[in-house]
């Protein structure tokens, strides 16, 4: 059977949640997921994401949200593209991003955006295969609940 990308949705929150763990345990920080199944259900309209299904197995989800980025205007950032180990070198990557191409498009976004980790070569690769252009020169601040809740 082929594969398929589809549209997820609430009922397939618990395994979008098991991709995002088993993701965060890739890079090495598998601690540090603290969203939940009943946090992505009162936040649903905050992010969409699809699935990559072959025979009723979900091989990989793409997760994304609409951003405003005042140089460029709408876009959608993509924050995570995970395909299982086992289902790589398969196009499934691609056919998920290829989906998230089309939304954007759709939806006449200007950009879409990613972040990718600068060890990841694999993805960095997969990334510019696709004509993805890699800053180096951008950091990344974050700012945590605590850090929230103490600013001055």
């Amino acid at each position: 059977m082929a594969v398929i990308i589809r549209e997820g949705n609430e009922k397939d929150f618990p395994v979008l949640l098991g991709l995002i763990k088993d993701l965060a345990t890739f890079e090495g920080a598998p601690e540090q997921v603290k969203n939940s199944v009943g946090q992505m259900k009162r936040e649903r309209d905050s992010f969409g994401f699809f699935l990559a299904e072959e025979d009723g197995k979900v091989l990989g989800a793409a997760v994304y949200f609409f951003a405003y980025y005042t140089w460029v205007g709408k876009s959608l950032y993509l924050d995570d593209l995970y395909v299982m180990p086992e289902h790589r070198r398969k196009k499934v990557g691609s056919m998920l991003l290829e989906r998230v191409f089309e939304l954007a498009k759709k939806e006449d976004c200007k950009r879409l955006r990613l972040e990718v980790l600068d060890w990841n070569e694999v993805a960095i690769s997969f990334y510019k295969k696709h004509g993805g252009a890699i800053s180096r020169e951008w950091l990344n601040c974050d700012f945590d609940p605590k850090a929230l809740k103490n600013l001055r």
